[in-house]
Protein backbone atom coordinates (compact mmCIF):
# COMPACT_ATOMS: atom_id res chain seq x y z
CA UNK A 1 0.00 0.00 0.00
CA UNK A 2 1.59 3.44 -1.10
CA UNK A 3 2.33 5.90 1.54
CA UNK A 4 -0.56 8.22 -0.08
CA UNK A 5 -3.33 5.21 0.19
CA UNK A 6 -2.50 5.09 4.24
CA UNK A 7 -2.86 8.14 4.60
CA UNK A 8 -6.25 8.65 3.09
CA UNK A 9 -7.10 5.37 5.02
CA UNK A 10 -5.94 7.29 8.09
CA UNK A 11 -7.43 10.47 7.40
CA UNK A 12 -10.51 8.87 6.34
CA UNK A 13 -10.51 6.97 9.55
CA UNK A 14 -10.37 9.43 11.80
CA UNK A 15 -13.20 11.65 10.25
CA UNK A 16 -15.37 8.66 10.70
CA UNK A 17 -14.74 8.31 14.50
CA UNK A 18 -15.43 12.09 14.86
CA UNK A 19 -19.09 11.76 15.78
CA UNK A 20 -18.08 8.87 18.40
CA UNK A 21 -15.35 11.25 20.02
CA UNK A 22 -18.22 13.81 20.43
CA UNK A 23 -20.81 11.31 22.13
CA UNK A 24 -17.90 9.61 24.40
CA UNK A 25 -16.89 12.72 25.56
CA UNK A 26 -18.00 13.34 29.65
CA UNK A 27 -19.07 10.02 29.67
CA UNK A 28 -18.30 7.43 32.06
CA UNK A 29 -17.06 3.70 31.03
CA UNK A 30 -16.35 1.30 33.54
CA UNK A 31 -13.60 -1.23 31.64
CA UNK A 32 -12.64 -4.72 33.40
CA UNK A 33 -9.59 -7.31 32.06
CA UNK A 34 -8.63 -10.05 33.81
CA UNK A 35 -5.30 -11.37 35.16
CA UNK A 36 -3.65 -13.09 31.97
CA UNK A 37 -4.22 -9.72 30.39
CA UNK A 38 -1.62 -7.91 33.11
CA UNK A 39 1.20 -10.53 32.27
CA UNK A 40 1.19 -10.25 28.33
CA UNK A 41 3.82 -8.15 26.44
CA UNK A 42 0.51 -7.20 24.35
CA UNK A 43 -0.69 -5.35 27.98
CA UNK A 44 1.32 -2.00 27.43
CA UNK A 45 -1.12 -1.41 23.75
CA UNK A 46 -4.20 -1.66 26.18
CA UNK A 47 -2.97 0.63 28.89
CA UNK A 48 -1.96 2.78 25.87
CA UNK A 49 -5.75 2.86 24.27
CA UNK A 50 -6.71 3.77 28.20
CA UNK A 51 -4.94 6.75 27.81
CA UNK A 52 -6.37 7.88 24.64
CA UNK A 53 -9.71 7.52 25.82
CA UNK A 54 -9.00 9.36 28.78
CA UNK A 55 -7.46 12.28 26.87
CA UNK A 56 -10.24 12.14 24.46
CA UNK A 57 -12.47 13.48 27.38
CA UNK A 58 -13.71 9.86 28.73
CA UNK A 59 -14.19 9.03 32.48
CA UNK A 60 -12.87 5.67 33.23
CA UNK A 61 -12.90 3.34 35.83
CA UNK A 62 -10.58 0.26 35.76
CA UNK A 63 -11.55 -2.81 37.04
CA UNK A 64 -9.04 -5.93 37.47
CA UNK A 65 -8.98 -9.51 37.74
CA UNK A 66 -5.99 -11.21 39.37
CA UNK A 67 -6.90 -14.95 39.26
CA UNK A 68 -3.43 -16.25 37.87
CA UNK A 69 -1.58 -14.31 39.69
CA UNK A 70 -3.44 -15.60 42.82
CA UNK A 71 -3.21 -19.00 41.59
CA UNK A 72 0.84 -18.22 41.40
CA UNK A 73 1.36 -17.05 44.87
CA UNK A 74 -0.42 -20.33 46.18
CA UNK A 75 1.44 -22.38 44.21
CA UNK A 76 4.50 -21.19 45.17
CA UNK A 77 3.04 -21.89 49.10
CA UNK A 78 2.57 -25.11 47.87
CA UNK A 79 -1.47 -24.49 48.74
CA UNK A 80 -3.95 -25.79 46.09
CA UNK A 81 -6.32 -23.79 44.70
CA UNK A 82 -10.15 -25.14 45.53
CA UNK A 83 -12.98 -23.98 43.18
CA UNK A 84 -16.63 -25.50 43.32
CA UNK A 85 -19.29 -23.72 40.20
CA UNK A 86 -16.38 -21.86 38.88
CA UNK A 87 -15.73 -19.80 42.10
CA UNK A 88 -13.06 -19.98 44.21
CA UNK A 89 -13.52 -21.09 47.83
CA UNK A 90 -10.70 -18.68 49.76
CA UNK A 91 -9.94 -20.12 53.04
CA UNK A 92 -9.01 -17.15 55.80
CA UNK A 93 -5.19 -18.31 55.94
CA UNK A 94 -4.83 -18.02 52.26
CA UNK A 95 -5.91 -14.25 52.09
CA UNK A 96 -2.24 -12.82 52.93
CA UNK A 97 -1.18 -14.39 49.63
CA UNK A 98 -4.24 -13.33 47.93
CA UNK A 99 -3.62 -9.87 49.07
CA UNK A 100 -0.27 -9.83 48.10
CA UNK A 101 -1.65 -11.04 44.64
CA UNK A 102 -3.50 -8.32 43.73
CA UNK A 103 -1.66 -5.53 45.26
CA UNK A 104 1.00 -6.83 42.85
CA UNK A 105 -0.92 -6.60 40.25
CA UNK A 106 -2.77 -3.26 41.04
CA UNK A 107 1.12 -1.46 41.44
CA UNK A 108 1.92 -2.94 38.06
CA UNK A 109 -1.38 -1.15 35.94
CA UNK A 110 -0.58 2.07 38.58
CA UNK A 111 3.15 2.08 37.02
CA UNK A 112 2.21 1.39 33.50
CA UNK A 113 -0.71 4.21 33.81
CA UNK A 114 2.11 6.44 35.05
CA UNK A 115 4.50 6.16 32.22
CA UNK A 116 5.25 9.43 30.60
CA UNK A 117 8.98 8.73 28.49
CA UNK A 118 9.42 10.73 25.73
CA UNK A 119 8.76 9.14 22.10
CA UNK A 120 6.00 6.44 23.44
CA UNK A 121 2.40 6.65 23.43
CA UNK A 122 2.42 7.67 26.74
CA UNK A 123 4.49 11.00 26.51
CA UNK A 124 2.70 13.90 28.35
CA UNK A 125 -0.19 11.46 29.10
CA UNK A 126 0.18 12.85 32.62
CA UNK A 127 -3.11 10.28 34.18
CA UNK A 128 -3.60 10.50 38.05
CA UNK A 129 -4.82 7.04 39.20
CA UNK A 130 -6.73 6.78 42.26
CA UNK A 131 -7.50 3.33 44.19
CA UNK A 132 -9.44 3.34 47.74
CA UNK A 133 -11.42 1.17 50.08
CA UNK A 134 -14.62 2.19 47.20
CA UNK A 135 -16.38 -1.44 47.94
CA UNK A 136 -17.86 -3.08 50.68
CA UNK A 137 -18.47 -6.71 50.51
CA UNK A 138 -20.12 -9.47 52.55
CA UNK A 139 -19.71 -13.42 52.54
CA UNK A 140 -20.21 -15.48 49.30
CA UNK A 141 -21.37 -18.02 52.36
CA UNK A 142 -22.47 -21.41 52.60
CA UNK A 143 -23.66 -22.82 48.81
CA UNK A 144 -25.10 -26.61 48.53
CA UNK A 145 -23.20 -27.39 51.74
CA UNK A 146 -20.20 -25.91 50.73
CA UNK A 147 -18.43 -22.65 52.63
CA UNK A 148 -16.84 -20.33 50.63
CA UNK A 149 -14.66 -19.09 53.48
CA UNK A 150 -13.28 -15.81 52.37
CA UNK A 151 -14.73 -15.20 49.04
CA UNK A 152 -17.30 -12.52 48.71
CA UNK A 153 -20.15 -10.46 47.19
CA UNK A 154 -20.64 -6.56 46.38
CA UNK A 155 -22.72 -5.40 49.27
CA UNK A 156 -21.89 -1.67 48.52
CA UNK A 157 -20.26 0.65 46.00
CA UNK A 158 -18.86 4.15 47.35
CA UNK A 159 -20.17 5.32 44.01
CA UNK A 160 -20.18 9.42 45.10
CA UNK A 161 -16.47 8.93 46.25
CA UNK A 162 -15.78 7.28 43.01
CA UNK A 163 -17.65 10.29 40.99
CA UNK A 164 -15.67 13.03 42.68
CA UNK A 165 -12.57 11.60 41.51
CA UNK A 166 -13.92 11.48 37.81
CA UNK A 167 -14.93 14.48 38.08
CA UNK A 168 -11.72 15.47 39.24
CA UNK A 169 -10.10 13.42 35.65
CA UNK A 170 -8.73 10.80 37.64
CA UNK A 171 -8.93 7.41 36.36
CA UNK A 172 -10.33 5.27 39.38
CA UNK A 173 -8.29 1.92 39.71
CA UNK A 174 -10.72 -0.90 41.70
CA UNK A 175 -9.29 -4.59 42.31
CA UNK A 176 -11.25 -7.21 43.47
CA UNK A 177 -11.05 -6.99 47.13
CA UNK A 178 -13.75 -6.03 49.20
CA UNK A 179 -14.27 -4.88 53.06
CA UNK A 180 -16.55 -5.73 56.21
CA UNK A 181 -17.80 -3.21 58.42
CA UNK A 182 -16.55 -5.19 61.00
CA UNK A 183 -12.80 -5.43 59.15
CA UNK A 184 -12.82 -8.56 57.47
CA UNK A 185 -11.17 -8.67 53.82
CA UNK A 186 -12.94 -10.59 51.47
CA UNK A 187 -11.58 -11.93 47.61
CA UNK A 188 -14.01 -11.11 45.08
CA UNK A 189 -15.20 -11.38 41.19
CA UNK A 190 -13.60 -8.83 39.14
CA UNK A 191 -16.01 -9.34 37.14
CA UNK A 192 -19.06 -8.63 39.43
CA UNK A 193 -16.93 -5.96 40.89
CA UNK A 194 -17.52 -4.85 37.85
CA UNK A 195 -20.93 -4.86 36.90
CA UNK A 196 -22.26 -3.51 40.25
CA UNK A 197 -19.88 -0.23 39.83
CA UNK A 198 -21.54 0.40 36.31
CA UNK A 199 -24.71 -0.24 37.77
CA UNK A 200 -24.26 1.99 40.40
CA UNK A 201 -22.74 4.72 38.46
CA UNK A 202 -25.19 4.50 35.87
CA UNK A 203 -22.67 4.11 33.54
CA UNK A 204 -23.04 4.83 29.74
CA UNK A 205 -20.44 1.90 28.97
CA UNK A 206 -19.38 -1.36 30.76
CA UNK A 207 -16.61 -2.79 28.68
CA UNK A 208 -15.42 -6.39 29.43
CA UNK A 209 -12.22 -7.19 27.83
CA UNK A 210 -12.05 -10.74 27.87
CA UNK A 211 -9.60 -13.98 27.30
CA UNK A 212 -12.05 -15.26 24.44
CA UNK A 213 -13.51 -14.06 21.07
CA UNK A 214 -16.69 -12.72 22.78
CA UNK A 215 -20.11 -14.12 21.92
CA UNK A 216 -20.28 -16.47 19.25
CA UNK A 217 -23.04 -18.52 17.43
CA UNK A 218 -23.06 -22.35 16.92
CA UNK A 219 -20.59 -21.92 14.06
CA UNK A 220 -17.98 -19.68 15.73
CA UNK A 221 -19.96 -16.38 13.58
CA UNK A 222 -19.20 -13.52 16.05
CA UNK A 223 -22.36 -12.33 17.21
CA UNK A 224 -22.00 -8.34 17.02
CA UNK A 225 -24.99 -7.30 18.85
CA UNK A 226 -27.74 -8.69 21.62
CA UNK A 227 -30.61 -6.99 22.54
CA UNK A 228 -31.68 -8.22 26.16
CA UNK A 229 -34.07 -10.82 25.13
CA UNK A 230 -31.55 -12.73 22.85
CA UNK A 231 -28.78 -12.46 25.23
CA UNK A 232 -31.08 -14.54 27.61
CA UNK A 233 -31.79 -16.77 24.90
CA UNK A 234 -28.52 -17.81 24.27
CA UNK A 235 -27.96 -18.26 28.20
CA UNK A 236 -30.43 -20.64 27.95
CA UNK A 237 -29.38 -22.28 24.79
CA UNK A 238 -25.93 -22.48 26.47
CA UNK A 239 -26.39 -23.02 29.87
CA UNK A 240 -23.75 -26.16 30.61
CA UNK A 241 -22.19 -26.66 33.65
CA UNK A 242 -19.86 -29.02 32.33
CA UNK A 243 -18.53 -26.75 29.46
CA UNK A 244 -14.74 -25.67 28.69
CA UNK A 245 -13.88 -22.73 30.62
CA UNK A 246 -13.72 -20.57 27.71
CA UNK A 247 -17.50 -21.21 27.12
CA UNK A 248 -18.02 -20.77 30.61
CA UNK A 249 -16.44 -17.16 30.88
CA UNK A 250 -18.95 -16.13 27.95
CA UNK A 251 -21.07 -17.51 29.82
CA UNK A 252 -20.20 -15.64 32.80
CA UNK A 253 -19.48 -12.53 31.02
CA UNK A 254 -22.92 -12.33 29.54
CA UNK A 255 -24.71 -12.80 32.26
CA UNK A 256 -23.18 -9.66 34.02
CA UNK A 257 -23.78 -8.24 30.83
CA UNK A 258 -27.75 -8.94 30.74
CA UNK A 259 -27.57 -8.18 34.39
CA UNK A 260 -26.17 -4.99 33.90
CA UNK A 261 -28.87 -3.82 31.13
CA UNK A 262 -31.56 -5.02 33.26
CA UNK A 263 -30.30 -2.79 35.88
CA UNK A 264 -29.93 0.48 33.75
CA UNK A 265 -26.13 0.28 32.19
CA UNK A 266 -27.50 1.60 28.97
CA UNK A 267 -24.57 -0.99 26.66
CA UNK A 268 -22.39 -3.43 27.69
CA UNK A 269 -19.29 -4.46 25.33
CA UNK A 270 -17.71 -7.89 25.26
CA UNK A 271 -14.16 -7.46 23.40
CA UNK A 272 -11.37 -10.09 22.86
CA UNK A 273 -8.15 -8.78 24.52
CA UNK A 274 -6.20 -10.66 21.33
CA UNK A 275 -7.56 -8.25 19.16
CA UNK A 276 -4.78 -5.24 18.94
CA UNK A 277 -6.92 -2.10 19.63
CA UNK A 278 -9.89 -3.62 19.98
CA UNK A 279 -10.98 -0.75 22.55
CA UNK A 280 -10.96 2.04 20.02
CA UNK A 281 -12.37 -0.30 17.04
CA UNK A 282 -15.14 -1.43 18.82
CA UNK A 283 -15.79 2.79 20.55
CA UNK A 284 -14.96 4.45 17.87
CA UNK A 285 -16.48 2.50 14.70
CA UNK A 286 -20.01 1.86 13.66
CA UNK A 287 -19.66 -1.96 13.40
CA UNK A 288 -17.13 -2.38 16.01
CA UNK A 289 -15.06 -5.89 16.69
CA UNK A 290 -17.01 -7.59 19.70
CA UNK A 291 -20.13 -8.20 21.31
CA UNK A 292 -23.06 -5.51 22.36
CA UNK A 293 -25.32 -6.33 24.51
CA UNK A 294 -28.18 -3.44 25.02
CA UNK A 295 -31.17 -3.17 26.64
CA UNK A 296 -32.56 -1.06 23.50
CA UNK A 297 -32.81 -1.95 19.95
CA UNK A 298 -29.09 -0.71 18.38
CA UNK A 299 -30.68 -1.66 15.09
CA UNK A 300 -34.14 -1.51 14.18
CA UNK A 301 -36.92 -1.01 11.43
CA UNK A 302 -39.57 1.84 12.05
CA UNK A 303 -41.89 4.18 9.97
CA UNK A 304 -39.66 7.53 9.19
CA UNK A 305 -40.07 10.76 10.59
CA UNK A 306 -39.62 14.40 9.92
CA UNK A 307 -36.31 13.95 11.55
CA UNK A 308 -34.87 11.73 9.65
CA UNK A 309 -34.84 13.71 6.30
CA UNK A 310 -31.18 14.65 6.93
CA UNK A 311 -30.34 10.87 7.00
CA UNK A 312 -32.05 9.71 4.40
CA UNK A 313 -30.66 12.37 1.80
CA UNK A 314 -27.32 11.79 2.77
CA UNK A 315 -28.40 7.55 1.87
CA UNK A 316 -30.00 8.58 -1.22
CA UNK A 317 -27.80 10.83 -2.70
CA UNK A 318 -25.22 9.23 -3.94
CA UNK A 319 -27.48 7.04 -5.87
CA UNK A 320 -29.05 9.79 -7.22
CA UNK A 321 -26.14 11.10 -8.38
CA UNK A 322 -25.07 7.35 -9.83
CA UNK A 323 -29.19 7.47 -11.62
CA UNK A 324 -29.80 5.01 -9.63
CA UNK A 325 -32.61 6.83 -7.75
CA UNK A 326 -34.85 9.37 -9.54
CA UNK A 327 -33.59 13.07 -7.55
CA UNK A 328 -36.12 14.36 -5.20
CA UNK A 329 -35.83 17.23 -3.39
CA UNK A 330 -36.08 18.20 0.04
CA UNK A 331 -39.05 19.58 -0.07
CA UNK A 332 -40.93 16.32 -1.66
CA UNK A 333 -39.50 14.15 0.63
CA UNK A 334 -41.00 16.14 3.73
CA UNK A 335 -44.31 15.51 1.78
CA UNK A 336 -43.53 12.18 1.27
CA UNK A 337 -42.09 11.18 4.76
CA UNK A 338 -44.91 9.52 6.28
CA UNK A 339 -44.74 6.96 3.52
CA UNK A 340 -41.06 5.92 4.45
CA UNK A 341 -39.50 3.12 5.95
CA UNK A 342 -36.13 3.29 7.54
CA UNK A 343 -33.07 0.85 9.46
CA UNK A 344 -31.69 2.61 12.13
CA UNK A 345 -28.26 1.63 13.15
CA UNK A 346 -26.59 3.48 16.13
CA UNK A 347 -28.47 6.69 15.18
CA UNK A 348 -27.53 6.42 11.17
CA UNK A 349 -30.37 5.35 8.98
CA UNK A 350 -28.51 2.65 6.94
CA UNK A 351 -31.16 1.93 4.64
CA UNK A 352 -34.67 3.29 3.63
CA UNK A 353 -37.67 2.46 1.38
CA UNK A 354 -40.89 3.69 0.15
CA UNK A 355 -44.68 2.80 -0.35
CA UNK A 356 -47.57 4.53 -1.99
CA UNK A 357 -50.80 3.12 -2.47
CA UNK A 358 -53.13 3.52 -5.47
CA UNK A 359 -56.68 2.11 -3.90
CA UNK A 360 -58.67 2.58 -7.01
CA UNK A 361 -56.54 -0.33 -8.76
CA UNK A 362 -55.26 -2.24 -5.58
CA UNK A 363 -51.99 -1.35 -6.25
CA UNK A 364 -48.86 -0.45 -4.14
CA UNK A 365 -45.48 1.11 -5.30
CA UNK A 366 -42.68 0.01 -3.87
CA UNK A 367 -39.71 3.37 -4.23
CA UNK A 368 -36.69 4.81 -3.16
CA UNK A 369 -35.38 1.45 -1.79
CA UNK A 370 -31.92 1.91 -0.88
CA UNK A 371 -29.62 0.35 1.43
CA UNK A 372 -25.92 2.29 2.78
CA UNK A 373 -23.02 0.27 0.47
CA UNK A 374 -21.73 -0.95 3.82
CA UNK A 375 -24.47 -3.36 4.64
CA UNK A 376 -25.69 -4.34 1.02
CA UNK A 377 -24.93 -8.28 1.78
CA UNK A 378 -26.37 -8.65 5.02
CA UNK A 379 -30.34 -8.69 4.14
CA UNK A 380 -31.26 -5.24 4.68
CA UNK A 381 -33.43 -4.75 1.62
CA UNK A 382 -34.99 -8.05 2.19
CA UNK A 383 -36.25 -6.25 5.62
CA UNK A 384 -37.42 -3.66 3.76
CA UNK A 385 -39.16 -5.45 0.99
CA UNK A 386 -40.97 -8.17 3.11
CA UNK A 387 -41.91 -4.98 5.50
CA UNK A 388 -43.42 -3.12 2.21
CA UNK A 389 -45.31 -6.35 1.46
CA UNK A 390 -46.87 -6.46 4.75
CA UNK A 391 -48.10 -3.17 4.99
CA UNK A 392 -49.49 -3.33 1.02
CA UNK A 393 -51.19 -6.40 2.14
CA UNK A 394 -52.44 -4.88 5.13
CA UNK A 395 -54.44 -1.61 2.98
CA UNK A 396 -55.76 -5.05 0.66
CA UNK A 397 -53.32 -4.06 -2.28
CA UNK A 398 -53.60 -6.86 -5.06
CA UNK A 399 -50.10 -6.00 -6.18
CA UNK A 400 -46.85 -4.35 -5.88
CA UNK A 401 -44.70 -2.89 -8.53
CA UNK A 402 -41.73 -1.09 -8.82
CA UNK A 403 -39.41 0.76 -11.52
CA UNK A 404 -35.87 0.10 -11.53
CA UNK A 405 -32.90 0.87 -14.10
CA UNK A 406 -30.06 -1.21 -12.26
CA UNK A 407 -31.68 -3.83 -10.28
CA UNK A 408 -34.15 -5.53 -12.23
CA UNK A 409 -32.66 -8.75 -11.09
CA UNK A 410 -32.70 -8.55 -7.89
CA UNK A 411 -36.08 -7.99 -8.02
CA UNK A 412 -36.51 -10.95 -10.34
CA UNK A 413 -35.18 -13.11 -7.71
CA UNK A 414 -37.65 -12.35 -5.62
CA UNK A 415 -40.82 -13.10 -7.07
CA UNK A 416 -41.40 -10.15 -9.34
CA UNK A 417 -41.88 -9.97 -13.62
CA UNK A 418 -41.46 -7.42 -15.80
CA UNK A 419 -44.36 -5.85 -17.02
CA UNK A 420 -45.07 -2.63 -19.32
CA UNK A 421 -46.38 0.81 -18.49
CA UNK A 422 -49.77 -0.06 -19.23
CA UNK A 423 -49.79 -2.44 -16.01
CA UNK A 424 -49.16 0.91 -14.16
CA UNK A 425 -52.48 2.97 -12.02
CA UNK A 426 -53.52 5.51 -14.40
CA UNK A 427 -51.77 8.10 -11.91
CA UNK A 428 -48.27 6.62 -12.17
CA UNK A 429 -48.31 5.74 -15.75
CA UNK A 430 -48.86 9.63 -16.34
CA UNK A 431 -46.08 10.41 -14.95
CA UNK A 432 -43.80 7.39 -16.00
CA UNK A 433 -40.67 9.17 -17.44
CA UNK A 434 -39.80 7.82 -21.07
CA UNK A 435 -36.35 8.66 -21.36
CA UNK A 436 -35.41 7.38 -18.30
CA UNK A 437 -36.72 4.13 -19.42
CA UNK A 438 -37.04 2.56 -16.28
CA UNK A 439 -37.99 -1.29 -16.09
CA UNK A 440 -41.42 -2.08 -14.80
CA UNK A 441 -41.68 -4.85 -12.37
CA UNK A 442 -44.78 -6.16 -10.74
CA UNK A 443 -45.20 -8.97 -8.11
CA UNK A 444 -48.95 -10.14 -7.57
CA UNK A 445 -49.87 -9.92 -3.08
CA UNK A 446 -52.04 -13.26 -3.14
Amino acid sequence: MSKKIKNITRVDWFRQSAPYIHAHRGSTFVILFGGEAVDQDSFAHLIHDIALLESLGVRIVLVHGARPQIEQQLSALKIKSEFADNMRITLHENMPAVEQAVGQVRMSIEAKLSMGLPNTPMAGAAIRVVSGNFITARPYGIRNGIDYCQTGNVRNVDASAIKQHLKKHNVVLISPIGYSPSGEIFNLRAEDVATEVAIELKADKLIFVMENNAVTDRDGKLLQQLNLPQAEGWLKKHRDKTAQAENRDTQTHLNNAAHACRSGVKRVHLLSRKTDGALLLELYTRDGVGTLVTAENYEGLRTASIDDIGGIMELISPLEEQGVLVKRSREQLELDINNFTVIERDGMIIACAAMFSFAKTGAAELACLAVHQDYQTQGRGDDLMQHIEWQARKKHMKKLFTLTTQAMHWFIERGFNECSADDLPMEKKSLYNYQRNSKILCKPLN
